[in-house]
């Protein structure tokens, strides 16, 4: 078997494979997480998540024994990537958009080994309740989401309070569709 690397930094996704049993090692890739003007959302995230695998399997030594898993999460709300945000304004205007309306989660995966590159995306819909302005700040304030796409974390307090209904896999909206991930592997090995 394969040794596999998660090539993230993110403590949602290690946690997720944790609970799917998966064993791995963390690298955490250096890259900018830029993309060619003019692709779709879901081509954006599995663009950077291809790029993240890449600069990960670049500097392995033994790559040929092992796969690499990154992902990528963006939200959209009509059309509209909504990105980090970079302080608490922005957080704030970013949850007052989604507040009352539906929008899509998108997460891009790569699996890549010396073997193949399986590169796919998983897409979910998720419906928010009206918030009020209070709520919006209570979550901003005690959360701080500032490293989280849509500024909000689907497992945290507003995700509880906020969400009103889902319409796909509930793990790809917190980084990572973890039952498909785990299939791909299946596959691999």
């Amino acid at each position: 078997m394969q040794k596999i690397i998660l090539a993230s930094g993110s403590p949602r996704r290690k946690q997720l494979l944790e609970l799917a049993g998966v064993s791995f090692e963390i690298i955490v890739p250096d890259i900018e997480e830029t993309f060619p003007a003019g692709l779709s959302a879901s081509d954006i995230a599995m663009h950077i998540a291809e790029n993240k695998a890449a600069a990960v399997f670049k500097n392995l030594n033994n790559s040929d024994a092992q796969t690499i898993i990154a992902a990528d999460t963006v939200v959209v709300l009509n059309d509209e990537i909504l990105g980090k945000p970079l302080n608490r304004k922005e957080a704030i205007e970013i949850l007052s958009k989604l507040s009352g309306k539906t929008h899509k989660v998108i997460t891009g995966v790569c699996i890549l080994s010396a073997e193949k590159k399986i590169l796919f995306s998983e897409e979910t819909e998720v419906e928010f309740h009206a918030l009020s302005q209070s709520q919006v700040e209570y979550y901003v304030d005690h959360y701080k989401p500032y490293d989280k796409a849509g500024a909000y974390a689907i497992q945290e307090w507003i995700g509880v309070v906020g969400i009103k209904a889902i319409k796909g896999d509930f793990y790809n909206v917190m980084g990572l569709p973890v039952s498909r991930v785990v299939g791909e592997l299946r596959i691999k090995n």
